[in-house]
């Protein structure tokens, strides 16, 4: 993720960097890390999105044993 200053204070857009293949594509929209090196204070970790260009196509699967150290939200 790239974040560029615009001429408001405080404000920046938020460029992100898809990870493409003949699949479809990954890339990480929010991470706290980031915005908080740039001044922020996010209640939230992370937020990751993925598009595929066909129905069931599989893509990396993280199994975690309860309690998840890392909720999941899908859609």
């Amino acid at each position: 993720m790239l974040y560029h200053p615009l001429n408001i204070a405080g404000a920046f857009e938020i460029e992100v960097e898809p990870i493409a293949d003949n699949r479809g594509f990954f890339t990480r929209v929010f991470s706290h890390p980031e915005a908080q090196a740039c001044g922020f204070q996010p209640g939230v970790v992370q937020v990751n999105n993925s598009f595929n260009h066909k129905r069931g196509t599989l893509r990396g699967l993280h199994y975690q044993v309860p309690p998840p150290k890392s909720p999941k939200l899908y859609g």
